[in-house]
Parts: C-alpha cells; structure tokens; sequence
C-alpha cells in the first residue's frame, strides 16, 4: 500500500513538473505578463530548488572547463616564454657580433693596417682540441683571396699567421703556438726583440732577446716591428697591437733580458677575425 502510494505522489510530482513547463511555454509565448508573474511566483522555488540540487554538477563542468583553459593558457605562455627566449639570446649574439665588427672596422681605420693590405672578414668554424688553443680554422680560404702566410687580426690586436688553406678554409697558427715567433717592439721606446710563447703557459707570452739599457715597466705596449730577425722571417706589418706588458721582473731584465706580454686578443674565445691579404711581406 506505502509502496502505491509513493509511485502515485511521484506520478503526480512528475505529471506538475511536466504540466509546469508546458504552461510557463504557452504563457510566454503568450506574452500574458500577469500570468508570467504568477506561474513564477508558483514555481520559483520548485526552480530554487532545482537550481541548488544542479549546482555542484555545474561546478564541475565549470571547474573542468576552467583547468583545460589554464592548462591551454599555460602551454601558450611556455610557447612565448620560449621564442621570447630565443629572440633575446639571438639580439646579445647580434650585439655582441657587431661589437666585434666595429672594433674590426675601428682597426682598419686606425692606420694601424699598412696600405696595399685587403682585409677578408672570417668566422673561426673551429678550434685546436689541446688546452694551448694554438691553432683555428676559419670559413674564407684561397677563393676568397687568403693564402698562406697571412697575418690574421681580430679587432683587438694580432691573432697569428695563417699556414694552410683551401679553397673554402684556412688553418690560422695562434701566436701562443710553440712555432710562432713574432718580430715586436716596445712603444713608445722604440725597445724591439722576439715575441715567443712562454714554455708551459698558453696565456703567456715572453718578448725575448730586448738589445736596449733602457728598462721596461708595466702597461707599455706592443706592436709588431715588421722587421727580420736571424732565423726568422717576418710576414706581418708594422705596428699591428699585440699586447701589453704585465711583468717586467729587474732580475729577468737584467739576467734575460725579457719580459711577460698578455695578448690584446682573447685567443680562447674567438669569433670573427680578419685576414690581412696581399702586401708585402717583411
């Protein structure tokens, strides 16, 4: 009998709920407003009712929709974080590339390059695997006018001599390599010697066999002479920057007659050199 009359008071409940939408339907379409505010008034907490028993669902849907959007708005901003990224490390290597061609082009106009010398422009494609550094190869070779014996320069100073090419590349020997020997004087003293590398040091360079009673104190600096010494030929020009002097020791002086040079150019970090072609050679 209980179990009757719970289906009977469900088949109305059911039967209401229907009977409700189809006369808030007709009376809308109607346009009756009185009846409008009555079968609202009727039925709005039926609709309350309806609407807080829907809410959690709706929250769901509502919470699903909004991780999808933050996870898509997340991904979006990783993907522009990325070529953002990008962009900024791409503009420091222009930057720092142009840096290296204005003091390539401020070197050229020094007058610090002789006339009759075409400098070729060249990106060092790869490096000696030993930690002395001593020798590069770089992306210009007989095709584009390079030959051996060149003297290469960064915009800093004197990087070395070139001793091989094809017709694409060239081997440029570093003047830290074992072999290089570099005729070179002290300005504005006029002082000249031999620059060698120093033995067991690739960051150090020795200026060797100073024929001068005049001694020699830190910070002067060095240019190549262009002269020839005994035994040694020299292919560059005059007054190219090689380095300054960062140790004068009285005792090796006097007992030696040398002294330590750093070299202007960063020989372990370079990028873009030039190659001095034609001239004469020493």
């Amino acid at each position: 009998m209980y179990r009757k009359q719970v289906r009977r008071r469900r088949a109305v409940l059911a039967l209401l709920i229907v009977g409700s939408f189809a006369l808030l339907t007709i009376t809308y379409q109607q346009g009756n407003d009185g009846m409008q505010r009555g079968v609202s008034t009727i039925f709005s907490p039926l609709v309350s009712v309806a609407d807080r028993a829907l809410k959690p669902a709706r929250d769901m849907v509502n919470w699903f929709d909004e991780t999808f959007d933050a996870k898509g708005r997340n991904e979006q901003l990783h993907s522009e974080l990325e070529v953002a990224r990008k962009q900024a490390v791409g503009a420091k290597a222009a930057l720092a590339e142009n840096e290296q061609l204005r003091k390539l082009l401020g070197l050229d106009n020094s007058g610090a390059i002789p006339g009759g010398y075409t400098p070729v422009t060249g990106r060092v494609i790869s490096r000696s695997p030993t930690v002395w550094f001593s020798d590069v190869t770089i992306d210009v070779g007989s095709g584009d006018g390079v030959g051996v014996d060149d003297p290469v320069v960064n915009g800093d100073g004197l990087v070395g001599t070139v001793a091989a090419v094809t017709g694409g590349t060239a081997r440029v020997t570093l003047i830290v390599d074992h072999s290089s020997a570099v005729t070179a004087k002290l300005v504005p003293s006029g002082t000249q010697g031999l620059l060698k590398p120093s033995v067991g040091d690739p960051e150090d360079l020795v200026l060797d066999f100073l024929a001068s009673e005049k001694l020699v104190g830190k910070g002067q600096s060095v240019v190549t002479s262009g002269f020839r010494a005994i035994g040694y030929e020299s292919g560059y020009p005059p007054n190219l920057p090689i380095g300054e002097v960062v140790e004068a020791p009285l005792v090796e002086q006097e007992a030696q007659q040398q002294v330590h040079i750093k070299p202007y150019a960063d020989l372990r970090n370079l990028d873009l050199v030039q190659v001095l072609t034609g001239g004469s050679r020493g």
